[in-house]
């Protein structure tokens, strides 16, 4: 046990709250549920928990994540700390908020029954207890940053993708449209992804070629000293 060198001082409660994104139907999507508890009770809120006191910050959110999606290893960015006096009307509370990429496809449907959970469109987001609604627009805000300089994108993919949906998800993100031609030579200039030969049949009669990113593409694409960028 540590000494108590700072017993003099304040003591309170560090909560880690999760911005849980998944994509669906060229659409970005919330997991949230209803409070089960007061203050606020059943009103819209992010997936959260306290930090216990002989875990880190990063150990809190996993557990969070693993707790409400079933999915280990899911890609996660610390998006900042909120501490705003009242921001908790139950407690001084300091909350440090994640987002986490996660497959919607291996989304564990009995969870929501659970946790009284649900996916929302980000476009039609209620109002959330706290100061949740900030940090979803501060998490929205990394996120592009991230897209945008770094392969984080290909973590909400299982496996594979095709190209159109791959630009889907980059305008869901970014709420804008994109040019395809200059998407798409982007990615060709970077070769980072592998093209198999199966095609997704249900999007159009031609289909489109199915991807995978290449993790060792991309290693050797920084060791030659190049920048991710789309």
């Amino acid at each position: 046990m540590l000494p108590a060198y700072y017993s003099n001082y304040s003591r309170f409660l560090i909560a880690v709250d999760c911005i849980i994104l998944g994509f669906r139907n060229k659409e970005l999507h919330l997991l949230l549920t209803r409070r089960p508890v007061e203050p606020m009770k059943n009103e819209w809120s992010l997936m959260g928990g306290f930090m216990d006191e002989q875990e880190s910050l990063n150990e809190a959110a996993e557990k969070i994540l693993f707790r409400f999606t079933r999915q280990k290893n899911i890609y996660m960015e610390q998006v900042g700390a909120y501490g705003d006096l009242h921001r908790d009307t139950g407690d001084r509370v300091v909350s440090v908020a994640f987002f986490g990429l996660v497959k919607m496809e291996q989304f564990d449907t009995s969870l929501a029954k659970e946790y009284d959970a649900t996916w929302v469109n980000i476009n039609e987001l209620p109002h959330m207890v706290f100061d949740h609604n900030k940090m979803v627009g501060d998490a929205l805000r990394l996120l592009r940053y991230k897209v945008s300089t770094e392969p984080v994108i290909f973590n909400f993919f299982r496996e594979k993708f095709t190209l159109p949906v791959l630009q889907e998800l980059y305008e869901a993100i970014f709420q804008m449209p994109l040019d395809k031609r200059n998407f798409r030579k982007k990615l060709t200039t970077m070769d980072l992804l592998d093209k198999l030969e199966a095609k997704d049949k249900e999007s159009s009669k031609r289909g489109a070629y199915y991807y995978t990113f290449n993790p060792d593409k991309y290693a050797l694409f920084l060791k030659n000293g190049k920048r991710f960028s789309l």
